[in-house]
């Protein structure tokens, strides 16, 4: 395997478990990208260009995907309120709300009740 590819899979790898580490409190905080290189003895700059060129987006795209996707999962199947959903995610309800209305265009409120009807 190429080595840009190796990397590639190792960060999707990684931001998998981490993301879920992080669901699950194992973890306490999301771990910024440049951390993310450090664990996968890569530089920062060296993570980001690989991931860039392999699939044409910056690392932060697909980490924000993944918790999108995490949250989304956990409104349509939690009974949770979207203030416990923000806080399993270590975010501050109202940055939550921002954050997921920025990148969905509605607030997790919104998404939420969209789903029951």
């Amino acid at each position: 395997m190429k080595r840009s590819k190796e990397i590639t899979s190792q960060y999707f790898d990684f931001l998998e478990k981490h993301i879920q580490d992080v669901i699950s409190g194992e973890v306490s905080e999301f771990m910024e990208v440049n951390e993310i290189a450090g664990k996968l003895a890569v530089s920062h700059t060296h993570l980001t260009d690989t991931i860039k060129k392999e699939t044409g987006q910056h690392p932060c795209y697909f980490y924000d995907e993944k918790i999108i996707h995490e949250a989304h999962k956990m409104l349509e199947n939690s009974d949770k309120s979207v203030a416990e959903i923000a806080r399993t995610f270590t975010y501050d309800p109202s940055n939550f709300s921002k954050f997921f209305k920025k990148m969905t265009g509605m607030t997790p409120g919104e998404f939420k009740i969209s789903k029951e009807i």
